[in-house]
């Protein structure tokens, strides 16, 4: 609402060129006004009437104030030169004195103090001889202390003026970049958090297709001749799915800002359910042997989550890709470090073109996971065999 109020004060509002147009109009206006009516002191005791050299000054002092932003220099010397050759001219009235006070307020506000300064001195200067020196009147000495001290306070005044649109403009100039800033870091960040969605439902989906397309298989296999352990699969697929569907929803919840505050805001997973991740491959025919090295403890939330997509989808790997038997996982925990080593028995070929599937960048996204914490991730062929991912996610130092 305010910002449409200033728009449309803005639009209103005339340009600068009008305004000092209508600003010498007035003032040259009012100062023949002034001359005719006799308005203010006398500037010579028989002043002689208004002619056209006194048309042509009030018109030079009108032109010179239209043009005071534009050349505040030439508009000064030209204001400063006016009221001389008025009083030359003994023309009536001395309220001309106080046009070069125009010039002088906006030399200063226009290039600093210190032309301000320049201009103080030289419209000083021009009212002492037109007073003192055209007028030879040497009862006016009260007057040029007077006149300086216009000056001075006209020159003090742009000055100040000056520095407050200098500060104004470096203020909102520091707004646009901050907001600027802002806004750019935002658009980063929501970038930032659709990759991490997008890789949290790659893993998911990616783990709990390819754990469902082993099952399915065997559920087909054996089927006709043992009826049992095709129900078995179906089970298996059943909870498989069952716990997909609630990881995508804890993973799209975070999108929802209605959510409700009991559904969960992040994407479920860690360590403390790597039991569970571990009998779902076993139960898709992988064999995984796991050790433990080092004294576990409490890992920061973003690493623990990491290790367990890593896991997860070095295991979705082996049996999606590599066709493995057994998988050999080591976790080695240290003070400042936690080392994960999986390494299956399957066909390197198959393993290596991963990241190379149309349908997914799994080993590109576990890469993203580890240096994200700024950790580092191999994954490459054993030299004795299979496939082999290494992961070293660093730790807080314990308080």
């Amino acid at each position: 609402m305010v910002s449409t109020l200033r728009e449309a004060v803005r639009r209103r509002a005339p340009s600068p060129v009008v305004a000092d147009a209508g600003l010498g109009t007035g003032v040259a206006v009012g100062l023949l006004a002034a001359a005719v009516a006799g308005v203010g002191p006398l500037s010579v005791a028989n002043p002689r009437p208004l002619d056209a050299g006194a048309l042509a000054l009030a018109v030079a002092l009108a032109a010179s104030i239209a043009v005071r932003r534009r050349h505040p220099v030439s508009a000064l010397v030209v204001l400063n030169a006016v009221p001389v050759v008025w009083f030359l001219g003994a023309y009536p009235g001395r309220l001309v004195t106080l046009a070069p006070l125009i010039g002088c307020y906006t030399l200063a506000a226009r290039r600093g103090w210190r032309w301000g300064l320049a201009g103080v001195v030289l419209t000083s200067a021009g009212g002492i001889v037109a007073i003192r020196v055209v007028l030879a009147d040497t009862e006016a000495v009260g007057v040029v202390p007077i006149a300086v001290l216009l000056a001075a306070t006209a020159g003090s005044s742009g000055a100040a003026v000056g520095y407050y649109r200098a500060v104004l403009t470096a203020t909102r100039a520091q707004l646009a970049r901050e907001t600027q800033t802002r806004e750019e870091r935002a658009r980063r960040l929501a970038v930032e958090e659709r990759l991490r969605i997008a890789r949290e439902l790659h893993d998911v989906l990616g783990h709990t297709m390819a754990t469902i397309s082993v099952q399915a298989g065997v559920g087909l296999h054996v089927i006709d001749r043992r009826p049992g352990q095709a129900r078995e699969a179906l089970a298996a697929i059943k909870t498989i799915c069952d716990e997909g569907l609630t990881d995508v929803r804890s993973i799209l919840g975070i999108l929802r800002a209605d959510a409700p505050a009991e559904q969960p805001r992040a994407p479920r997973g860690g360590l403390d359910r790597l039991a569970e991740l571990l009998d779902t491959a076993e139960a898709a025919g992988l064999r995984v042997q796991r050790r433990v090295e080092g004294q576990p403890r409490p890992l920061p939330a973003p690493v623990d989550l990491a290790a367990y997509r890593i896991i997860q989808e070095a295991l979705t790997n082996a049996l999606r890709h590599a066709e493995a038997r057994t998988v050999r996982l080591t976790l080695t925990h240290e003070p400042s470090r936690l080392l994960i080593n999986v390494r299956d028995d399957g066909a390197t070929a198959d393993s290596t073109d991963t990241a190379a599937e149309p349908c997914g960048h799994g080993i590109d996204g576990m890469r993203e996971r580890a240096h994200a914490l700024s950790g580092r991730l191999t994954a490459a062929p054993h030299p004795d065999g299979g496939f082999e991912v290494r992961a070293e996610l660093p730790l807080p130092n314990p308080q």
